[in-house]
């Protein structure tokens, strides 16, 4: 858990820094500005995930498939994965302490 130089834990962000690293947000507020924002973009970011998948299966199923729709396909899988893994951690991060 990544926190500010007050205490406050900062959220991890479903986007990057143009050089790929994370970006966070410190807000007390659940339901400032950016904080709804991030919320919208995880829900089109997993929502996306989701039909990459649903698309992927049956391709990945084709035997006569190429290589070319194999990689365009993996490579998919690939960027969906670590976006649902990164919106997992950043939802992981704030769930309350029993």
């Amino acid at each position: 858990m990544m926190c500010d130089g007050m205490g406050v834990q900062l959220r991890l962000l479903p986007w990057t820094t143009p050089e790929g690293g994370p970006c966070y947000l410190s807000t007390s507020d659940p339901n400032s500005r950016l904080s709804c924002l991030a919320d919208e973009l995880e829900t089109e970011l997993l929502d996306s995930a989701e039909f990459v998948l649903g698309q992927a299966r049956p391709l990945l199923a084709d035997e006569g498939v190429g290589e070319r729709e194999l990689r365009f396909t993996g490579v998919r899988l690939a960027e969906a994965l670590g976006d649902a893994l990164r919106i997992a951690l950043s939802r992981g991060a704030r769930l309350p302490e029993n």
